[in-house]
């Protein structure tokens, strides 16, 4: 791991992972002319720590990416580890310190709360619970199943999407779109049907998970562009997708229960 984080391309001393992360070719020693890359790297470092300190600050945020946002605190961090010497002069640092990063980008990819949470207050709930009532809003639930026509599911576009631990075929993803427009349909038709009161939140908790495994799928697409939150996409799709298995299967657990027992 070591040799891999100190690696120099070029052989000028400085690894290949501080170019990229500041925007150079790891394969050249002067990405601008007549200057070596270790000028323009003190210079980028230098605004990187005006611009940490409240100095300068000519981006705004509401149109950076996440990946934009950790790139810049995590130019942030190295520059702070740098001033603590944890990283030499040449740009190496001790395994310490690769792991306090890689944990930095653990943290970043797994904690992303969902965006759109429904409430309570946004169903059509009806306050009568006889057999009628339940019948009606089994078979408006079992129609919204039937609409769920995609021939082909999320893992097998992720399969394709990375085959193996080097290869990535991104423009796979579209193969997804399908997919979210059907999930999107079963969401709409979840918030405007009648929902008796016995099964409000029960209702409400497959709303949600179904909400979230949208959400990943939409992010997952983003790789390209924000390939951190294709990570953190990535990362949740299959938890959130037992959940959302869980929870409709308790809901029809549930939905049986009141058919039985009028």
């Amino acid at each position: 791991m070591a040799d891999l984080v100190n690696k120099s391309t070029t052989g000028d001393g400085i690894p290949d992972w501080q170019k990229i992360l500041f925007g150079l070719d790891p394969t050249k020693k002067e990405n601008v002319p007549g200057v070596p890359d270790s000028v323009t790297i003190e210079k980028l470092k230098a605004q990187q720590a005006a611009s940490a300190n409240g100095q300068v600050n000519n981006q705004n945020d509401a149109n950076l990416t996440q990946t934009d946002k950790f790139s810049r605190e995590f130019l942030a961090t190295v520059t702070t580890l740098g001033q603590n010497g944890a990283i030499d002069q040449s740009g190496n640092m001790d395994q310490a310190t690769v792991d306090k990063l890689s944990a930095s980008l653990s943290n970043s990819v797994q904690n992303s709360p969902q965006r759109k949470i429904y409430k309570i207050s946004d169903l059509k709930i009806t306050s009568d619970i006889s057999v009628t009532t339940i019948k009606k809003y089994n078979g408006v639930l079992n129609g919204l199943y039937k609409k769920l026509s995609t021939k082909y599911g999320v893992v097998d576009v992720l399969q394709k999407f990375s085959p193996n631990e080097t290869n990535v075929d991104s423009t796979v993803l579209t193969e997804l779109d399908p997919i979210i427009k059907e999930l999107n349909t079963f969401v709409d038709g979840m918030v405007k049907m009648e929902v008796p009161k016995s099964l409000a939140t029960l209702h409400l908790n497959m709303l949600n998970r179904l909400e979230g495994v949208i959400e990943n799928l939409n992010d997952i697409k983003l790789y390209d562009t924000d390939p951190i939150v294709s990570f953190q996409g990535i990362n949740k799709y299959e938890t959130n997708s037992t959940n959302m298995q869980l929870a409709a299967q308790q809901l029809t657990d549930e939905i049986k229960k009141e058919l039985k027992n009028p």
